[in-house]
Order: structure tokens, then sequence, then C-alpha cells
């Protein structure tokens, strides 16, 4: 299988295109980054992709604009990056007959978790309040009585209630994927990603993930700063399984129904604290230790943790790489530009 892999010279596109070569299919990298692995070129730019689509089978989407971002500042470079991008490559993708698809989707597309409250079962709180965030009261009440709430893992048949800019793109290129799939009969997966860590991941920028920020700390001998009360709960998936169910997904294309989208949520299954995280890391590198700090961002939801058990249980996928061990590796791992 010829597969084009947009944002290919990325984070988890090089683990993709790696693992597709290692399995005997051929990867067409299509990055703004790619250099003399592929082809230099950005997704919103329609005079490049005819030719880089020719000859291909399917397209794994992972080029995007990702993390929480500066608030609202860079809302315009979300939507262009994630949404524009996404629409002109399906148009290529329609024009070339193309029609298989895999979408770096993302867990941030239901917004805070699955809650039960003792006395309402199942709830979904509301946007957390910012003079509710500067007392330090962090969990979200029950919206009927005000009671404490147990987090449960999400299913894919959640509502979706993205809370921030960037959540709100991924949730569009969603959107966009199964309206192509709709009008060309084309057939697509969206892999909704969980935290994803490992090598070669990005260093701390407004657009990294946490993971990066306590690494990056340590790299410099700081302790890593964890926000809240360091008890959000998440999933830490590594890069490698990533990697993986990307191959799976796109070899398990020609089976899917035709004109529709199916979501996966592709996570570790192991839910872990932001807190556990940050210690795990520091002890694996050797310290210093993490700082809780109460501070916040708005963007951020308090839980958020998904069962993978669709994916599973439809196309055989689950993570390899327990909590400990990809800890232990990642705090040797070299960052990107580093």
């Amino acid at each position: 299988m010829r597969v084009l892999v947009t944002g290919g010279a990325g984070f988890i596109g090089t683990h993709i295109v790696d693992v597709l070569e290692a399995t005997g299919h051929e990867a067409v990298v299509f990055d703004t980054a790619a250099g003399e692995r592929g082809i230099t070129g950005d997704v919103r730019d329609a005079d490049r992709l005819p030719g880089a689509l020719r000859g291909v089978d399917a397209v794994c989407h992972q080029a995007a604009m990702v993390g929480l971002g500066k608030g609202f500042s860079d809302a315009s470079a979300y939507v262009s990056n994630n949404d524009l991008g996404t629409a002109v490559l399906l148009e290529a993708m329609a024009g070339a007959g193309v029609g298989r698809l895999v979408l770096a989707g993302s867990m941030v597309v239901y917004g805070e978790g699955r809650y039960r409250c003792p006395a309402h079962g199942e709830v979904r709180p509301g946007p957390r309040s910012v003079p509710d965030l500067d007392s330090g009261r962090f969990e979200p009440p029950c919206p009927e009585c005000g009671a404490g709430l147990e987090p449960e893992l999400v299913g894919e048949e959640a509502p979706v209630d993205p809370r921030n800019v960037y959540a709100t793109t991924k949730l569009a290129q969603e959107h966009l994927a199964a309206a192509w799939a709709r009008a060309t009969g084309g057939r697509a997966v969206s892999l909704r990603y969980h935290n994803v860590y490992g090598d070669g991941m990005p260093r701390d920028t407004p657009y990294a993930g946490v993971a990066s920020f306590f690494r990056s700390a340590l790299e410099r001998g700081e302790s890593p700063r964890v926000y809240e009360d360091g008890a959000q709960r998440r999933d830490f998936v590594h890069v490698e399984d990533v990697a993986a169910a990307n191959l799976v997904a796109l070899e398990a294309l020609s089976e899917r129904p035709e004109g529709e989208l199916r979501a996966y949520n592709t996570g570790s299954g192991q839910p872990h604290t932001v807190g556990e995280m940050a210690h795990a890391l520091a002890a694996a590198h050797g310290g210093p230790e993490p700082v809780v700090t109460g501070e916040y961002r708005l963007g951020d939801v308090r839980h958020i943790t998904a069962s993978s058990e669709r994916f599973r249980r439809e196309l055989g996928w689950r993570a390899r790489v327990d909590f400990a061990e990809g800890m232990t590796r990642f705090a040797k791992a070299t960052l990107a530009g580093g």
C-alpha cells in the first residue's frame, strides 16, 4: 500500500512512516519540513497536492497545529492549519480519486470527561468557572446538586463538547472528513489520540503537551511545574503505540463501509493523574521533584480518560507500552530540536 503521510516529518508522523516502511508499505512524506525525506509542502497549498497524491492508495493525515496555544490570539491560525488544511486535502483527494483516510483525531473533542453523581447518575458538568479555579476548587460539581463527582471512562458514543479553539478545530476536521466520505463514497477513520508522548516529542512551546513541558524542565535541571493540584486524570499513550494504531487502521480501511467515518479512542487504557506522571518522569530522570503550583489554564478540562475497547474489539489494537516502561524510556529520550 502506498500511503501519503501529511505531517510525516513531525513527532507522530515520523513514527508512522517508520512503521509503514518496516511492514512493507510505501510511505510518501508530505510536510513543510520534509527535506530530502519526502515532498515539501503545506496541505493548504492545492497546487502541491495532486502530484503528492499520484498513485496513492490511502492518506494518513497527521499535519495539524496542536496544543492549547495562546488563549484566543491564535484562533485563526488553528482554523487555517487544521480546518482549511483538511478541507483542501479532502478536495484534492476527491479530485484524485483517493478514497481512504485515517485522520489524527483527539480526545479533546469530548471536553470534560464522563462523570457520575451518587444521587443523579451520569451527568455532564458545565465549564469550570474562573472564581472556582481562582479559589482552588478544581473539581467540577454535579450540575444538579453540587455534589462531588466520580470521573469515569468515556466511550466514542459520548456527546462531543469542545472547550477551546484547538478542540473545536479537531471536531471540525472529523465533520469535514465525514462529509467527504458521504459525498465521495470514501472510507474514513478518526483516531482520537489521548496524551501522546515519546522520543522525538517537540520541546516545550505553547503548542506542546504536558509531557513535553515536564521533560524539558527536567533537562534544564528545573522542577516540573504541575498545574492545579496535580490530580487531573489523563491517559498517556506512547507514540509507538499510536503509530501501530495508524497502521492497523490503514490496513483495515478497505474493509470499512463506504461513505462513513468511524471514530476510535486511542489511549493506553491506564488512567493516571498529571501529578503521577510528573513524579514518575522526575524519578526516572533523576530529579528534581515536581512542584504543584495551583495555577491553571482556563481552556483545560479537569478529567478526560477514555475507553479504547471499541478499537480493540473491532480492529484488534491495544497499547503495548505500559506507563512505567514508557516514562522510564521517555526520561532519557531525545526531544525534537535537541
